[in-house]
Protein backbone atom coordinates (compact mmCIF):
# COMPACT_ATOMS: atom_id res chain seq x y z
CA UNK A 1 0.00 0.00 0.00
CA UNK A 2 2.59 2.08 0.62
CA UNK A 3 4.88 1.41 -2.90
CA UNK A 4 2.82 4.74 -4.64
CA UNK A 5 3.69 6.90 -1.98
CA UNK A 6 7.34 6.51 -2.15
CA UNK A 7 7.58 7.00 -6.11
CA UNK A 8 5.68 9.94 -5.49
CA UNK A 9 8.41 10.80 -3.25
CA UNK A 10 10.67 9.93 -5.78
CA UNK A 11 9.12 12.11 -8.48
CA UNK A 12 8.74 15.20 -6.20
CA UNK A 13 12.10 15.06 -4.30
CA UNK A 14 14.26 13.13 -7.42
CA UNK A 15 17.75 13.90 -6.48
CA UNK A 16 16.95 13.46 -2.29
CA UNK A 17 18.49 10.37 -0.47
CA UNK A 18 15.22 8.37 0.64
CA UNK A 19 15.85 6.07 3.25
CA UNK A 20 12.46 3.55 4.13
CA UNK A 21 12.96 2.57 7.96
CA UNK A 22 10.78 -0.98 8.44
CA UNK A 23 10.73 -3.43 10.81
CA UNK A 24 12.78 -6.50 9.92
CA UNK A 25 11.02 -8.63 7.37
CA UNK A 26 8.80 -5.64 5.90
CA UNK A 27 12.13 -4.12 5.06
CA UNK A 28 12.32 -7.26 2.55
CA UNK A 29 10.20 -5.29 0.30
CA UNK A 30 11.94 -2.40 -0.52
CA UNK A 31 15.48 -4.04 -0.92
CA UNK A 32 15.68 -3.65 -4.74
CA UNK A 33 12.73 -0.42 -4.87
CA UNK A 34 13.95 2.05 -7.57
CA UNK A 35 12.60 5.03 -5.01
CA UNK A 36 14.57 3.53 -2.30
CA UNK A 37 18.42 4.60 -1.71
CA UNK A 38 18.92 3.02 1.53
CA UNK A 39 16.39 0.57 4.10
CA UNK A 40 16.73 1.16 7.89
CA UNK A 41 15.67 -2.22 10.06
CA UNK A 42 13.33 -0.59 13.17
CA UNK A 43 13.50 -2.54 16.18
CA UNK A 44 9.89 -3.12 17.70
CA UNK A 45 8.09 -0.14 19.52
CA UNK A 46 8.32 0.60 23.43
CA UNK A 47 10.42 3.21 24.80
CA UNK A 48 13.90 1.46 24.50
CA UNK A 49 13.74 0.41 20.80
CA UNK A 50 11.93 4.11 20.50
CA UNK A 51 15.25 5.66 21.32
CA UNK A 52 17.59 3.53 19.91
CA UNK A 53 15.74 4.07 16.54
CA UNK A 54 16.00 7.79 17.08
CA UNK A 55 19.44 7.69 17.97
CA UNK A 56 20.21 6.41 14.26
CA UNK A 57 17.59 8.78 12.85
CA UNK A 58 19.82 11.60 14.63
CA UNK A 59 23.04 10.26 13.50
CA UNK A 60 21.98 10.40 9.65
CA UNK A 61 20.76 14.13 10.28
CA UNK A 62 17.33 13.51 8.17
CA UNK A 63 15.62 16.88 6.66
CA UNK A 64 12.28 15.23 6.66
CA UNK A 65 10.35 12.62 8.12
CA UNK A 66 7.25 10.93 5.99
CA UNK A 67 5.50 9.25 8.76
CA UNK A 68 2.89 6.75 6.63
CA UNK A 69 2.32 4.57 9.99
CA UNK A 70 -0.48 5.93 12.16
CA UNK A 71 1.38 4.67 15.25
CA UNK A 72 2.74 7.07 18.23
CA UNK A 73 6.21 5.47 18.04
CA UNK A 74 6.83 6.26 14.37
CA UNK A 75 6.16 10.29 15.15
CA UNK A 76 7.86 9.95 18.77
CA UNK A 77 11.31 8.54 17.09
CA UNK A 78 10.99 11.14 14.44
CA UNK A 79 10.49 13.54 17.21
CA UNK A 80 13.25 12.60 19.57
CA UNK A 81 15.69 11.83 16.48
CA UNK A 82 14.96 16.05 16.26
CA UNK A 83 13.89 15.58 12.51
CA UNK A 84 13.06 19.30 10.98
CA UNK A 85 10.34 18.57 9.32
CA UNK A 86 8.02 15.50 10.73
CA UNK A 87 4.63 14.89 8.33
CA UNK A 88 1.91 12.77 9.19
CA UNK A 89 -1.40 11.78 9.90
CA UNK A 90 -3.10 13.34 13.81
CA UNK A 91 -3.47 10.30 15.00
CA UNK A 92 -3.05 8.31 17.97
CA UNK A 93 -2.24 11.59 20.40
CA UNK A 94 0.78 12.22 18.68
CA UNK A 95 -0.19 15.34 16.73
CA UNK A 96 2.25 17.76 18.86
CA UNK A 97 5.18 15.28 18.27
CA UNK A 98 4.27 16.43 14.65
CA UNK A 99 5.46 19.61 12.36
CA UNK A 100 2.36 19.10 10.56
CA UNK A 101 -0.33 17.01 11.45
CA UNK A 102 -3.12 16.39 8.94
CA UNK A 103 -6.84 15.41 9.86
CA UNK A 104 -7.52 12.53 8.36
CA UNK A 105 -9.46 12.42 4.64
CA UNK A 106 -13.13 12.45 4.59
CA UNK A 107 -12.76 10.34 1.94
CA UNK A 108 -10.37 7.84 3.76
CA UNK A 109 -13.07 4.91 3.54
CA UNK A 110 -14.23 5.80 0.09
CA UNK A 111 -10.85 5.36 -1.83
CA UNK A 112 -7.91 2.86 -2.38
CA UNK A 113 -5.75 2.78 0.76
CA UNK A 114 -2.69 3.62 -1.19
CA UNK A 115 -4.35 7.17 -1.91
CA UNK A 116 -4.19 7.17 2.23
CA UNK A 117 -0.58 7.06 2.33
CA UNK A 118 -0.10 9.01 -1.39
CA UNK A 119 -2.26 12.26 0.49
CA UNK A 120 0.84 12.62 2.56
CA UNK A 121 2.91 13.22 0.23
CA UNK A 122 0.99 15.24 -1.61
CA UNK A 123 0.04 17.37 1.17
CA UNK A 124 3.84 17.47 1.50
CA UNK A 125 4.25 18.67 -1.56
CA UNK A 126 1.78 21.55 -1.80
CA UNK A 127 3.39 23.17 1.09
CA UNK A 128 7.10 22.83 -0.29
CA UNK A 129 5.35 23.32 -3.92
CA UNK A 130 1.84 24.83 -3.97
CA UNK A 131 0.23 22.60 -5.60
CA UNK A 132 -0.15 18.63 -6.23
CA UNK A 133 -1.79 16.15 -8.61
CA UNK A 134 -0.58 13.64 -7.02
CA UNK A 135 -4.31 12.28 -6.47
CA UNK A 136 -5.51 12.61 -9.71
CA UNK A 137 -3.68 9.97 -10.88
CA UNK A 138 -3.81 6.16 -10.55
CA UNK A 139 -1.05 4.74 -8.17
CA UNK A 140 1.79 3.45 -9.20
CA UNK A 141 2.84 0.07 -7.97
CA UNK A 142 6.45 -0.90 -8.87
CA UNK A 143 8.27 -3.99 -7.30
CA UNK A 144 11.56 -4.85 -9.02
CA UNK A 145 12.77 -8.53 -8.64
CA UNK A 146 16.29 -9.16 -10.15
CA UNK A 147 17.35 -11.90 -12.26
CA UNK A 148 19.20 -13.75 -9.09
CA UNK A 149 16.32 -13.87 -6.89
CA UNK A 150 13.83 -15.38 -9.34
CA UNK A 151 16.99 -17.89 -9.45
CA UNK A 152 17.10 -18.47 -5.79
CA UNK A 153 13.15 -19.04 -5.81
CA UNK A 154 13.47 -21.25 -8.92
CA UNK A 155 16.46 -23.04 -6.54
CA UNK A 156 14.01 -23.05 -3.21
CA UNK A 157 10.89 -24.60 -5.16
CA UNK A 158 13.39 -27.26 -6.58
CA UNK A 159 14.98 -28.04 -3.60
CA UNK A 160 11.59 -29.02 -2.08
CA UNK A 161 10.22 -31.41 -4.63
CA UNK A 162 8.74 -28.74 -7.59
CA UNK A 163 8.61 -30.49 -10.49
CA UNK A 164 10.62 -28.53 -13.29
CA UNK A 165 8.68 -27.18 -16.28
CA UNK A 166 5.28 -27.25 -14.78
CA UNK A 167 3.54 -24.09 -14.26
CA UNK A 168 3.24 -22.95 -10.83
CA UNK A 169 0.38 -22.07 -8.28
CA UNK A 170 1.00 -20.79 -5.31
CA UNK A 171 -1.84 -20.64 -2.43
CA UNK A 172 -1.84 -19.03 0.41
CA UNK A 173 -4.68 -20.03 2.84
CA UNK A 174 -4.38 -17.87 5.87
CA UNK A 175 -4.46 -14.27 7.47
CA UNK A 176 -2.76 -13.39 10.49
CA UNK A 177 -5.15 -10.91 11.72
CA UNK A 178 -8.70 -12.40 10.54
CA UNK A 179 -10.11 -16.34 10.72
CA UNK A 180 -12.66 -14.65 9.43
CA UNK A 181 -10.60 -13.69 6.49
CA UNK A 182 -9.92 -17.42 5.68
CA UNK A 183 -11.40 -19.51 3.06
CA UNK A 184 -12.48 -23.09 4.29
CA UNK A 185 -9.49 -24.88 5.08
CA UNK A 186 -11.14 -27.95 3.18
CA UNK A 187 -11.81 -25.62 0.13
CA UNK A 188 -8.31 -24.96 -0.57
CA UNK A 189 -7.48 -28.43 -0.04
CA UNK A 190 -9.45 -29.44 -2.63
CA UNK A 191 -8.10 -26.58 -4.75
CA UNK A 192 -5.03 -27.70 -4.51
CA UNK A 193 -6.11 -31.24 -5.71
CA UNK A 194 -8.02 -29.71 -8.64
CA UNK A 195 -4.81 -27.25 -9.68
CA UNK A 196 -2.25 -30.56 -9.30
CA UNK A 197 -4.45 -32.62 -11.04
CA UNK A 198 -4.65 -30.19 -13.91
CA UNK A 199 -0.19 -30.24 -13.94
CA UNK A 200 0.26 -27.58 -11.88
CA UNK A 201 2.42 -26.99 -8.69
CA UNK A 202 1.23 -25.73 -6.01
CA UNK A 203 3.15 -24.32 -2.98
CA UNK A 204 1.40 -23.00 0.01
CA UNK A 205 2.87 -19.91 1.51
CA UNK A 206 2.24 -17.65 4.60
CA UNK A 207 4.07 -16.55 8.03
CA UNK A 208 4.92 -18.69 10.57
CA UNK A 209 1.92 -18.03 12.23
CA UNK A 210 0.15 -19.40 9.70
CA UNK A 211 1.60 -22.97 9.34
CA UNK A 212 -1.53 -24.71 11.52
CA UNK A 213 -3.97 -23.56 8.33
CA UNK A 214 -1.18 -25.22 5.71
CA UNK A 215 -1.06 -28.25 7.27
CA UNK A 216 -5.37 -28.47 7.87
CA UNK A 217 -5.04 -28.27 4.31
CA UNK A 218 -2.59 -30.71 3.93
CA UNK A 219 -4.65 -32.69 5.83
CA UNK A 220 -7.43 -32.90 3.98
CA UNK A 221 -5.66 -32.99 0.33
CA UNK A 222 -5.68 -36.05 -1.62
CA UNK A 223 -2.37 -35.11 -3.47
CA UNK A 224 0.53 -33.17 -1.38
CA UNK A 225 1.21 -29.26 -2.34
CA UNK A 226 4.58 -27.93 -1.88
CA UNK A 227 4.58 -26.23 1.94
CA UNK A 228 7.16 -23.03 2.39
CA UNK A 229 4.81 -21.73 5.13
CA UNK A 230 6.90 -19.82 7.67
CA UNK A 231 10.15 -21.35 5.27
CA UNK A 232 11.16 -18.16 3.77
CA UNK A 233 11.51 -14.70 3.88
CA UNK A 234 9.60 -11.93 2.82
CA UNK A 235 12.25 -11.19 -0.13
CA UNK A 236 11.92 -14.89 -1.34
CA UNK A 237 8.24 -14.92 -0.96
CA UNK A 238 8.37 -11.81 -3.18
CA UNK A 239 10.68 -13.44 -5.60
CA UNK A 240 8.34 -16.69 -5.49
CA UNK A 241 4.67 -14.58 -6.15
CA UNK A 242 6.85 -12.82 -8.84
CA UNK A 243 7.45 -16.26 -10.77
CA UNK A 244 4.51 -17.53 -10.49
CA UNK A 245 1.63 -18.33 -12.89
CA UNK A 246 -0.72 -17.72 -10.57
CA UNK A 247 -1.26 -16.38 -7.05
CA UNK A 248 -5.15 -17.34 -5.15
CA UNK A 249 -4.71 -15.74 -2.04
CA UNK A 250 -7.30 -14.77 1.14
CA UNK A 251 -7.40 -10.51 1.32
CA UNK A 252 -4.15 -10.81 2.95
CA UNK A 253 -0.55 -9.00 2.32
CA UNK A 254 0.37 -11.62 -0.40
CA UNK A 255 -2.40 -10.56 -2.23
CA UNK A 256 -0.85 -7.05 -2.56
CA UNK A 257 2.88 -8.34 -3.28
CA UNK A 258 0.77 -10.15 -6.18
CA UNK A 259 -1.00 -6.94 -7.46
CA UNK A 260 2.55 -4.82 -7.18
CA UNK A 261 4.49 -7.78 -8.71
CA UNK A 262 1.80 -8.16 -11.86
CA UNK A 263 1.61 -11.54 -11.65
CA UNK A 264 -1.78 -12.82 -12.32
CA UNK A 265 -3.79 -12.73 -8.58
CA UNK A 266 -7.11 -14.07 -6.95
CA UNK A 267 -8.26 -12.54 -3.64
CA UNK A 268 -11.24 -14.16 -2.42
CA UNK A 269 -12.73 -11.42 -0.40
CA UNK A 270 -15.52 -12.20 2.71
CA UNK A 271 -15.95 -10.01 5.55
CA UNK A 272 -13.78 -7.48 4.54
CA UNK A 273 -14.66 -4.58 2.08
CA UNK A 274 -12.71 -4.59 -0.94
CA UNK A 275 -13.04 -0.89 -1.63
CA UNK A 276 -10.57 0.42 -0.18
CA UNK A 277 -8.53 -3.02 -0.04
CA UNK A 278 -8.87 -4.63 -3.73
CA UNK A 279 -5.93 -5.90 -5.26
CA UNK A 280 -4.89 -2.56 -7.52
CA UNK A 281 -3.76 -4.36 -10.63
CA UNK A 282 -4.84 -5.21 -14.18
CA UNK A 283 -3.77 -9.03 -13.51
CA UNK A 284 -5.65 -8.99 -10.24
CA UNK A 285 -9.25 -10.10 -9.73
CA UNK A 286 -11.57 -10.62 -7.00
CA UNK A 287 -13.78 -13.38 -5.90
CA UNK A 288 -16.93 -12.34 -3.91
CA UNK A 289 -20.78 -13.66 -2.75
CA UNK A 290 -21.63 -11.39 -0.13
CA UNK A 291 -24.73 -11.84 1.99
CA UNK A 292 -26.41 -9.39 3.18
CA UNK A 293 -24.34 -9.32 6.83
CA UNK A 294 -20.73 -8.35 4.49
CA UNK A 295 -18.88 -6.31 5.07
CA UNK A 296 -18.68 -7.17 8.82
CA UNK A 297 -15.05 -6.40 9.34
CA UNK A 298 -14.98 -8.97 12.12
CA UNK A 299 -12.07 -11.34 12.74
CA UNK A 300 -14.49 -14.04 13.73
CA UNK A 301 -17.63 -14.93 12.06
CA UNK A 302 -20.39 -15.15 14.85
CA UNK A 303 -22.65 -17.11 12.50
CA UNK A 304 -21.94 -19.62 9.46
CA UNK A 305 -19.27 -17.87 7.83
CA UNK A 306 -21.62 -18.19 4.54
CA UNK A 307 -19.54 -15.09 2.90
CA UNK A 308 -16.66 -17.92 2.28
CA UNK A 309 -18.83 -20.99 2.11
CA UNK A 310 -20.82 -19.01 -0.91
CA UNK A 311 -17.89 -19.41 -3.13
CA UNK A 312 -17.20 -22.62 -4.63
CA UNK A 313 -14.22 -24.47 -5.57
CA UNK A 314 -14.73 -25.10 -8.89
CA UNK A 315 -15.39 -21.44 -9.50
CA UNK A 316 -12.22 -20.58 -7.85
CA UNK A 317 -10.52 -23.39 -9.77
CA UNK A 318 -11.52 -22.04 -13.35
CA UNK A 319 -11.10 -18.25 -12.58
CA UNK A 320 -7.68 -19.11 -11.75
CA UNK A 321 -7.00 -21.51 -14.74
CA UNK A 322 -8.42 -18.46 -16.81
CA UNK A 323 -6.38 -16.33 -15.80
CA UNK A 324 -3.01 -18.37 -16.57
CA UNK A 325 -4.77 -18.99 -20.00
CA UNK A 326 -5.32 -15.49 -20.46
CA UNK A 327 -1.70 -14.78 -19.48
CA UNK A 328 0.07 -17.68 -21.77
CA UNK A 329 -2.15 -15.99 -24.91
CA UNK A 330 -0.93 -12.53 -24.11
CA UNK A 331 3.09 -13.78 -23.76
CA UNK A 332 2.76 -16.61 -25.94
CA UNK A 333 -0.18 -15.17 -28.37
Amino acid sequence: MSLPALHALRRTLPKAHITVAARRGTADIFIESNSVDDVLIQERSGLFSILSNASEWKRRQFDLAVLLQNAFAAAATAFFARVPMRIGYATDRRARLLTTALPLPVWKNERHESFYYLNIVAEFERIVFGASSLLKSEPVFDLPVSESRKNSARRILNEHGAIPARPLAIVCPGSVNSRAKRWPAESYAELADRLIDAGMNVVLIGSPAEIDVSRQVCAQAKRQPIVLTGKTSVAELVALIRIADVLVTNDTGPAHLGAALRTPTLVIFGPTNPLTTYPLSAQAEVIRHPPDCAPCMLRDCPIDHRCMTAISVAEVFQRAMTMIEKTSAQVFG
